[in-house]
């Protein structure tokens, strides 16, 4: 299935057993699509404990507006099928992601019980948020398929309702407008009650079909591009990224570098639905060299790390100012993990491959 950041679905479900309740707003029911009240204001609801958290209002597209007589017509943007609704809310996209909010209902379910997972750089922070697991792919303008990597990350508002955030990591940069097709073949939830169990993830799985299209803007403000071009050892930091939710470090090692067709990667997906591409390529004998990836803000303040793929690792803001980026780039996972432990200061600082002080302004 799918991970919940960099902490996977057991673990989260674990680390609910010691965090916050989930408090419910109301009832409500699905069938009611156009009384939803919170469409149009999901990021509003989530932004603040989402891992990709922050002020989105000013900056989001909302797909659904009211009439003249407050009634909201969300017809192009919900599609159910078996007992689950789901409604599109706001979209945003910085040109490397889409961040898409949705509102998830049904009848027949009991959402109270989705366990909440840590959403900040440790359980001090005292963030958290559920989650929904989602399965099938994404393309935009037609592209090429790519298959869903992430969860809907968000708040459960009663018993039939959830409303979360989505992100979409693009393969290349977009500029200018586009369309996200969605093509979800099953939507499932933890349960806090099977807690003891052997295996939790995904209790309450359902296979179907809700297939969506959204248009969407890219918005360039507030998005920098720092080039940088500079290798050492076996890795080069090509750039880096900062825009108001997210950093994205972008850097090249060397090894071979193959395209896994969609095939291929369902194929082996079909085999273990938890492999991720870099696994798939090592598997085929086609493997990199990887690389990990630390950053801090100038303040020293580690950045929340998020999944790292080949030639990218992102990382969420989650807020901090950022005027200097510290990035810290090793071939070593022992080095990395102790540098995220004891901070910018950690002896392990000496032993990164690449270490670089970029000044965003």
């Amino acid at each position: 299935m799918k991970k919940f950041g960099r902490i996977g679905k057991c673990a989260a479900a674990v680390l609910a057993a010691a965090v916050i309740g989930i408090c419910g707003l109301g009832y409500f029911n699905p069938v009611l699509a156009a009384k939803i009240p919170l469409i149009g204001k999901i990021f509003e609801k989530v932004e603040e404990d989402a891992v990709y958290s922050g002020a989105y209002t000013d900056k989001i597209t909302v797909l659904t507006n009211e009439d003249s007589m407050g009634n909201l017509d969300t017809s192009n943007y919900t599609v159910s099928d078996k007992g689950i609704t789901l409604t599109a809310s706001e979209i945003y996209c910085d040109g490397y992601s889409i961040f898409l909010t949705v509102n998830i209902a049904s009848e027949d379910a009991d959402f109270t019980h989705i366990p909440e997972h840590y959403t900040g750089m440790r359980a001090a922070d005292n963030r958290t948020a559920a989650g929904f697991y989602v399965s099938g792919t994404w393309s935009v303008d037609g592209s090429s398929p790519e298959w869903l990597q992430n969860t809907f990350d968000g708040a459960v508002i009663d018993s039939h309702t959830f409303a979360g955030m989505l992100k979409i990591n693009l393969k290349e940069k977009h500029t200018g407008s586009g369309e996200l097709n969605l093509t979800i073949n099953g939507l499932g939830y933890d349960d806090d009650r099977m807690l003891d169990g052997e295996e939790i993830s995904a209790s309450h799985w359902t296979d179907g079909s809700w297939n969506i299209a959204v248009a969407f803007e890219a918005n360039a403000a507030d998005v920098k591009t720092i080039e940088v071009g500079e290798k050492k050892g076996n890795i080069t930091l090509e750039d880096v990224v900062i825009s108001p939710y997210q950093v994205i470090v972008h850097a090249t090692t060397p090894g071979e570098q193959r395209e896994l067709t969609d095939d291929r990667r369902e194929k082996l997906l079909s085999k273990d639905p938890n492999m991720t591409d870099a696994e798939m390529l090592e598997l085929l004998g086609w493997s990199y060299e990887p690389c990990y990836t630390i950053c801090f803000n100038q303040d020293g303040e580690m950045l929340y790390a998020d999944m790292e793929m080949a030639g990218s690792a992102g990382f969420a803001v989650q807020g901090k100012e950022i005027t200097t980026l510290h990035v810290f780039i090793y071939d070593n996972l022992d080095d990395w993990t102790q540098m995220e432990q004891e901070g910018m200061h950690s002896s392990a600082a000496q032993k990164a491959v690449l270490a670089k002080e970029i000044h965003v302004e």
